[in-house]
C-alpha cells in the first residue's frame, strides 16, 4: 500500500469533519502498525503539503498537519463512494455521458491529465478522442483548470449499436472483477489479515484496499456486468468488517492521536 492511500484512509476515516490538525508523531505510530517506516511516513507527509493535500500548523515545538480544501474534496468522495453510492448500479435509466476532444500533439501533458481525470470520474474510451460514462457526469467539473477545449453530450444508446460489447471494449472488466475476487480471498474468511497487530491496522488495510478498487469501478449498469459480478458481496465484507473493527480501532485511535483545534477550520 502506498504510504499516502494509507494516510488519505486515515484521515478519512479518523480526523475527516472533526476539525483538528494532527501531529506527525501521531501519524508515525499509526502507520507503523501497517509496516510503514517513519521516514516514509514523514517523507509522504511533506510531498503532500507540497500537493495541496495538507497544511502544516506549528503549535509550541511540534508539528501538525491539517486537512485542505482539496484533501478535503478527495475524503468527500472516498465517503460518498464507500458509504452512500454503493457499487451497483441498478438504474432503470439508460443515461451515458459522452465527451470528445481533439488536441495537438504537443499536448501530451494535457492529453495524460485529461485521461487521468476522465477515468477517475468513470469515463471508458469509446475510440479515439471519444469517451463514455454512465449517468450523468459532471464533465466541466472533471476538466476544470485543465484549459483544453471538450464536447459534452448525455445520450442514450439506439439500435443497432451493441452495449454489451460496447462496455466489454470500453472497460476492463476482467481486470476489475478479478480485483474484486482478490479482495474477497483475502478478507472474506474467519479471521482476516491475522498478522496485523491490532483492529486499527486491519480497518486501515482494509479500506485503503477497498478505495483503491471502487475509485477504479465506473459503476457500469447491472444489466451490462457478467452474471456472477462480485462486487455487492464485496462491498458487504467490507462493510461488515469494518463494523467489526471499528470499536478497537477507534478506541486505539484516540490514544494514539496527538491534535490541536484547526485553525482554518473557522474560515470554511
Amino acid at each position: 500500500m502506498r504510504p499516502q492511500s494509507v494516510i488519505l484512509t486515515f484521515l478519512g476515516d479518523h480526523v475527516y469533519g472533526r476539525g483538528v490538525c494532527v501531529s506527525s508523531r501521531s501519524f508515525i505510530e499509526a502507520f507503523a502498525k501497517v509496516g510503514i517506516s517513519e521516514e516514509a511516513t514523514r517523507s509522504t507527509l511533506t510531498r503532500m503539503v507540497r500537493r495541496g493535500l495538507l497544511r502544516r500548523q506549528r503549535s509550541g515545538r511540534r508539528m501538525y498537519f491539517g486537512l485542505t480544501p482539496a484533501s478535503t474534496e478527495v475524503l468527500t468522495d472516498g465517503e460518498r463512494r464507500i458509504w452512500r453510492s454503493g457499487v451497483v448500479n441498478d438504474a432503470a435509466g439508460d443515461r451515458w455521458t459522452l465527451v470528445g476532444f481533439s488536441l495537438p500533439e504537443a499536448w501530451q501533458r494535457q492529453r495524460h491529465e485529461l485521461r487521468s481525470r476522465l477515468i477517475w470520474a468513470g469515463f471508458g474510451p469509446l475510440q479515439n478522442g471519444l469517451w463514455i460514462a454512465p449517468g450523468e457526469v459532471d464533465a466541466a467539473g472533471v476538466i476544470k483548470d485543465l484549459g483544453v477545449n471538450v464536447k459534452v453530450f448525455a445520450a442514450e444508446p439506439r439500435p443497432p449499436t451493441d452495449m454489451q460489447a460496447l462496455v466489454g471494449d470500453a472497460y476492463d472488466l476482467t481486470g476489475l472483477g478479478d480485483r474484486y475476487r482478490a479482495f474477497l480471498r483475502r478478507w472474506d474468511r474467519a479471521d482476516p489479515a491475522p498478522d496485523a497487530p491490532d483492529d486499527l491496522a486491519r480497518s486501515l488495510m482494509l479500506l485503503t484496499g477497498w478505495l483503491q478498487i471502487i475509485r477504479a469501478d465506473p459503476r457500469l449498469p447491472l444489466r451490462y456486468l457478467p452474471h456472477d459480478w462480485p462486487a455487492e458481496k464485496a462491498q458487504r465484507v467490507c462493510h461488515t468488517l469494518h463494523e467489526r473493527f471499528r470499536p478497537e480501532a477507534t478506541a486505539l485511535t484516540e490514544r494514539l492521536m496527538d491534535t490541536v483545534p484547526d485553525e482554518s477550520w473557522a474560515e470554511r
